[in-house]
């Protein structure tokens, strides 16, 4: 399935069978949850085209100048004319705290900012890990009240294997950071400053970390050094200051450049770059910087892209640097998102065992009817570029989870073994730059009948995904408000994972209910 999908005019091409002839739900995908507020709308199905369009609202004062992709929003496709759908895999989660930010400062998310995919992926899946190899692949699903009757949610995991803190290998990484003008705004370079000193004090004695700092030129703070030596390291940080211009072209190339002369040969090679992302000195074209990230994955270095603060921010490069340094991105908006990254999560952050991961899900069309890809715009490929060692996918850590959700309508008749969909997974190793590929088969039997018997997880997954969709005026949830979320989450939350980060999402439903 291509990227570019369907037009509003192709929307009303073909018309989804809510007839039980050809594309009814059948009793898994229709059973009775007694939630007031289900979608009634018709699904339609397309053909091809371009994304959904929709316009992007006026932003606040306060975010004016912040600058995010309109990606459009994924249609129906009917499996007669494609059956294939096709991404690269995606680990970002920068969505998910951009739109905490705007949400802490009394502001609605700008729709543009909402990608779904990013949302879903913040949240922990409890996934179990593969007993043997890279990867393991989980499938399940069910009705929810957040969809039409007509309509049945498929989640799709993919789990990669764990490794402990002392058992990864050795780290060699080159810190980029943004010293301009823009970074003494709202307090964003301290907020860099603090998250490098929770960093610092995960390093182990055999790996090497050296600092660069970009403004009107580049220069070199601090030259590789060993995680033994923290006061050098902590002096160097402690000592950054705001100053004048952006020019993260610089940055990047001597950042790449030190990275080069402390390559470690079967060692963990990053570039940190922590930013609001705001070029405007030097070359400030994003094909040219991105250019210069590229050539460096390709030599085994990756990136993390870390954004920081708001106002003159820009969300569309740090993710296009991700996406090509072959790494991820992350937005920190507290200094706890800042201790889940470099604390919690820094094997899962620094220890890639995956890169140009691919997903590509072959459905059934005796079963299924039509489907749609809920989130992934940016991620689309063609299908023939699946096997291809030339397609770009995703890069996944050590212990990563990533999750895909699929909306479809099943037709009537079907019975429990009957199947659904072949999932095929596609990775290539970093050190061995040899591909591999599993699969996994999703039958009826799979789903759930009904909301309440669901994995707790699914029913957080579809919440999130839902108000992701509310926020970006998805089509595909219509008679939904901010508001009814709220209420269907009270109702749910005993139901939900008890962790602090479902809490935390709570939380920020109360508070989109309260700024109407």
């Amino acid at each position: 399935m291509r990227r570019a999908l369907v037009s509003c005019a192709l929307l009303g091409l073909i018309v989804a069978g809510c007839s039980s002839s050809s594309a009814t739900s059948g009793p898994y995908a229709a059973a009775s949850n007694n939630y007031n507020h289900r979608p009634t709308a018709a699904v339609t199905f397309a053909v091809a085209g371009t994304p959904y369009p929709w316009s992007t609202p006026a932003a606040a004062a306060t975010y004016a100048a912040v600058q995010f992709p309109s990606l459009g929003i994924n249609p129906y496709i009917d499996t007669a004319v494609d059956a294939d759908s096709t991404f690269g895999l995606d680990v970002d989660t920068a969505s998910y705290t951009v739109a905490r930010k705007f949400i802490s400062d009394g502001n609605r998310p700008d729709k543009a900012s909402v990608r779904v995919e990013e949302w879903v992926n913040y949240f922990d899946q409890a996934y179990a890990p593969p007993e043997t190899g890279a990867f393991a692949i989980h499938v399940d699903g069910g009705p929810t009240p957040f969809l039409s009757q007509s309509e049945t949610l498929l989640r799709i995991g993919v789990k990669a294997h764990e490794t402990s803190a002392s058992r990864r290998p050795s780290a060699a990484l080159t810190l980029v950071i943004d010293v301009s003008g823009s970074m003494g705004d709202s307090g964003k370079l301290d907020m860099v400053k603090s998250s490098l000193r929770l960093l610092v004090d995960q390093l182990r004695s055999d790996d090497r970390i050296g600092i660069v700092v970009f403004t009107t030129d580049a220069r070199v703070v601090l030259e590789p050094t060993t995680g033994s030596n923290r006061e050098a390291i902590l002096s160097a940080i402690d000592s950054l200051q705001p100053e004048a211009n952006t020019n993260a072209e610089a940055g990047l190339r001597l950042g790449y450049q030190m990275a080069r002369s402390q390559f470690l040969e079967g060692g963990i090679n990053r570039v940190v770059v922590a930013t609001d992302g705001v070029a405007n000195t030097g070359n400030i074209d994003a094909a040219t910087i991105l250019d210069e990230v590229g050539a460096g994955a390709t030599s085994g270095i990756q990136l993390v892209a870390v954004g920081v603060g708001m106002g003159d921010y820009n969300d569309a490069l740090l993710e296009q640097l991700a996406d090509k340094g072959d790494g991820f991105y992350a937005y920190v908006d507290t200094l706890d998102e800042a201790r889940r990254i470099f604390v919690d999560e820094l094997t899962t952050t620094l220890d890639t065992v995956a890169i140009d991961a691919k997903a590509q899900v072959h459905f059934n069309a005796a079963a299924v009817a039509g489907y749609r890809l809920v989130g992934y715009e940016d991620r689309g490929l063609p299908d023939s570029s699946f096997r291809s060692p030339t397609s770009e996918g995703g890069a996944i850590g050590a212990g990563h989870s990533v999750t895909a959700l699929y909306a479809v309508v099943l037709r009537s008749g079907l019975r429990s073994g009957d199947l659904l969909a072949t999932v095929n997974l596609r990775w290539t190793d970093p050190q061995s730059a040899r591909a591999s590929e599993i699969a996994k088969d999703l039958y009826l039997g799979d789903l759930t009948s009904s909301f309440q018997a669901a994995d707790s997880h699914f029913k957080l997954d579809s919440l999130v995904a839902a108000t992701a969709e509310v926020l970006r005026d998805s089509p595909w949830i219509p008679g939904y408000g901010i508001g009814d979320l709220r209420r269907e989450a009270t109702a749910l939350s005993e139901k939900l994972p008890q962790t602090a980060e479902a809490r935390d999402f709570l939380t920020m439903l109360d508070q989109m209910a309260r700024l109407g």
